[in-house]
């Protein structure tokens, strides 16, 4: 791309909506600055523009983005039929297993969830299409780094932020290419409460008819009810059947 098709302002107000989460909710024109690493004037700007137009509020001090922000998520959403074609499948899935069931794409280091079938809430946070987490140590992200070459997933793991999220999260980028070997030969990934603590998952790699892998399903259970060791004999024949469905429908 030449540098003179590349609108710098836009890209700057992207990254100041990307500053707002669910740990951060509201922010202060200083707040955005700090977690951008922009100039408060360029802050203060976006934020207004972005109040203006209806996806920000502004109480004097703080601003909170409105529902009118998710208009730009489900452009893509509505734009992709993958959401479409498999949450039918999930259904049949969640329903099948007692546990919930989804899909997710990667994008840089993390996986978005685009498809959710949810039996109960498995995490503190809610999960929903949309949501983000860290592909490092979520089943589907290990099965989504797993099918990129070594030289790639080893980029993206050099890009992430490898932090403990339990004493069980594995961090060492060496243990974590050698698991990606195993994920790769075993087609499947199973994660013990990696992510947080009580959660265990089990994910596979969906593929389209030409073999290529476009998204990863998983069923996620509480540790509680179903010990990790359990998950293969449990749940993975439900998600082969499942990702057996779904590959001639995907592109």
């Amino acid at each position: 791309m030449r540098e003179t098709d590349f609108v710098s302002g836009f890209a700057r107000g992207l990254k100041v909506i990307e500053a707002f989460g669910e740990a951060r909710p509201r922010l202060s024109i200083a707040e955005a600055a700090k977690i951008t690493g922009l100039d408060r004037a360029t802050v203060r700007r976006s934020l207004l523009t972005l109040s203006e137009l209806g996806y920000a509020d502004y109480d004097g001090k703080f601003f909170t983005l409105t529902p009118k922000i998710l208009r730009l998520g489900h452009a893509y959403l509505s734009a992709t039929p993958l959401s479409m074609i498999v949450q039918p499948h999930l259904d049949q899935l969640s329903e099948k297993a007692g546990q919930s069931a989804s899909v997710s794409v990667l994008d840089g280091t993390e996986v978005v969830y685009v498809a959710r079938a949810s039996q109960r809430r498995v995490m503190s946070i809610n999960l929903m299409p949309g949501s983000r987490l860290p592909a490092y140590c979520a089943s589907m992200g290990r099965v989504l780094l797993a099918a990129l070459p070594e030289t790639q997933a080893r980029e993206i793991l050099s890009r992430t932020e490898l932090k403990a999220n339990t004493p069980r999260t594995k961090t060492d980028p060496e243990e974590l290419m050698a698991e990606l070997r195993r994920v790769r030969e075993e087609g499947h990934a199973v994660i013990d409460q990696e992510l947080e603590l009580g959660l265990c998952s089990i994910a596979v790699p969906l593929m389209n008819a030409r073999g290529q892998v476009v998204a990863a399903l998983n069923i996620g259970a509480p540790a509680a009810h179903v010990a990790a060791f359990e998950l293969v004999e449990r749940y993975l024949p439900l998600l082969q059947e499942t990702q057996a469905a779904l590959r001639p429908l995907l592109r």
